[in-house]
């Protein structure tokens, strides 16, 4: 009898399923993305002023990337894997 409670107490279980994973991996995707797409443009010399740090990726698209990412890092949170599990018992 004791032996089968400890194996009980032993089970793995995890707080976050395969789905929610996935959901995570997008999401650090699009912030990493987003980083980088967002780096460089500076100058060698501080003495020239390099227009390309305003350019359209730098400035709309890259953020927009990095909050996108954190959306999907909310969702893959808040996803319940076992939905469908509970639904069906």
């Amino acid at each position: 009898m004791g032996e089968k409670k400890r194996n009980d107490v032993s089970k793995n279980d995890y707080i976050f399923g395969k789905k929610n994973y996935k959901f995570m991996l997008i999401g650090l995707a699009f912030i990493a993305l987003g980083f980088i797409l967002m780096s460089g443009g500076g100058s060698d010399d501080p003495n020239v002023f390099d227009e390309s740090i305003f350019s359209w990726r730098r400035i709309r698209l890259a953020p927009t990337l990095v909050l996108i990412g954190f959306g999907i890092q909310v969702y893959a949170i808040l996803l319940n894997p076992n939905k469908n599990q509970e639904s069906n018992s």
